[in-house]
């Protein structure tokens, strides 16, 4: 290690779970919702239970991961640890490149959804670069004033997102009809061309018609989903900030992935049965606000605008969350030499890790930039699944003396992890495994580097 000195533990396990909340409660169930059910039709709410699964059985491994060695950076140190240092790199290599254009996505995201709200500004990319990169800075000086001060706005952020969408479903149960859920079914033939016929499953429409869904269609749609839980990782790659990881770590990801996907699955249920799958898609695409959609349909005055008030709250919030998570696996590779080894430096107080925060925040205005940031949730669907991938590999390797959880859990989460990232599209994989190799390179470079110095 280049540097033993650590960070504070300062967060509890309300904290834990909040921050893990804070990752989760954001795009996936405000806007990517939208786009499974367009793949899945009502198929969305088997495929929401099959990554929730697939997330608990991972959820479960990084627990007792980061429970046997609690330090910042998340998979990255356990593949360094329990693997070797290509996968250790990797892991960290994949997190840092999907999550950086998350992050920009996120800033975009708020500045779309507040411009839209306020009426300014709407189709001018210039004011929405701005506000974006006003976002940015504003949150960067959050994360750098230190992990207490990030994790009472991340609480108060969280509280207004839950309960916009808490709004949602209660008032939106009202408006359910059954014959959007009948609209869901017939539109997944559609929509899901071009799927193999495969496997299928039927349901009852109406009591009149049965209609086919491929199972092909909900394991894609399990593998976009999967990409919204992985927040949960968050409170793992900040272990080494933890109170009593032992105990902390495991009951907050258990609790976090519980109430995500009770939220997840009554937003589903309600998004269907109000306007229906295709229309969800529509809104994803062409608005990125597939619930705003939805609720306009509701009885009540002023849904829209109160699920517009919790989207934006959500945007910041992924944003917060991102940077802290950014931060601390860049912070963690920097110990190790896979980065300048500048950026492990940490302030007087052993808070906050400045220059790290500083360069990934930097790195996300510079892509805010772009003004039009298009990361696909397939590629962050093969970078989480190939991250998580790693987790469960270097939870096999546990001994049998810090193990907590049977050994089955790790190899059915390997297994799913691989098969589901068998379902994201054959050019992703190529533009994935080119960005690995680079990667590679430039971790083989530094470490030439730091041995002829």
């Amino acid at each position: 290690m280049v540097t033993t000195q650590r960070l504070k533990r300062q967060i509890t396990l309300s904290q834990a779970v909040a921050l893990g909340l804070g990752s989760i409660i954001g795009t996936g169930i405000f806007v990517s919702i939208g786009l499974a059910a367009g793949i899945a039709g009502i198929g969305l709410l088997p495929a929401l239970a099959i990554a929730a699964i697939v997330a608990t059985c991972n959820g479960l491994n990084s627990a007792q991961l980061a429970a046997s060695h609690p330090v910042n950076g998340g998979t990255y140190e356990y593949g360094y640890r329990y693997l070797n240092p290509q996968l250790g790199f990797t892991a960290g290599w994949l997190f840092l490149l999907a999550k950086s254009a998350s992050a920009a996505t996120a800033a975009l995201g708020f500045a779309g959804y507040l411009l839209h709200g306020l009426g300014l500004g709407r189709g001018n990319p210039v004011t929405l670069v701005i506000v974006a990169l006003a976002a940015v800075v504003g949150i960067t000086g959050v994360v750098l004033s230190g992990i207490q001060r990030s994790s009472r706005l991340n609480t108060f952020i969280l509280t207004i997102s839950v309960l916009a969408l808490l709004w949602f479903v209660v008032i939106g149960t009202g408006a359910i009809s059954t014959g959007a859920f009948s609209t869901s079914a017939f539109s997944t033939s559609a929509i899901g061309q071009g799927l193999p016929s495969g496997f299928s499953m039927f349901y009852d429409r109406g009591g009149r018609t049965i209609q086919e869904i491929p199972i092909q269609a909900i394991l894609q749609a399990s593998a976009l989903m999967f990409v919204a839980y992985s927040g949960y990782a968050r409170i793992t790659t900040l272990g080494e900030e933890v109170q009593h990881p032992e105990r902390t770590i495991p009951r907050a990801i258990l609790m976090t992935l519980g109430l995500s996907f009770a939220l997840y699955f009554a937003v589903g249920v309600v998004g269907l049965g109000t306007v229906g799958a295709e229309a969800l898609q529509q809104g994803a695409i062409t608005e990125a606000a597939p619930l705003a959609l939805a609720a306009r349909r509701f009885p009540v005055w002023g849904s829209e605008m109160v699920l517009g008030i919790g989207a934006i709250a959500a945007m910041l919030g992924v944003l917060l969350n991102l940077l802290l998570g950014l931060s601390r696996v860049l912070l963690a590779m920097a110990r190790r030499g896979d980065m300048p080894i500048t950026l492990a430096q940490l302030n007087a107080d052993r808070t906050t890790p400045t220059l790290a925060v500083l360069a990934m925040g930097g790195i996300v205005a510079l892509l805010v930039l772009l003004g039009n940031v298009k990361t696909t949730w397939s590629f962050s669907a093969f970078s989480v699944l190939g991250y998580y991938a790693i987790t469960n590999l270097a939870a096999l390797r546990l001994p049998a003396s810090v193990r907590q959880y049977p050994r089955w859990t790790a190899g059915f989460g390997l297994a799913a992890c691989v098969f589901l990232a068998f379902w994201v599209e054959w050019q992703i994989w190529f533009v994935g495994l080119g960005l690995i190799g680079l990667g590679l390179i430039w971790q083989a470079t530094l470490q030439h580097r730091s041995k002829a110095n």
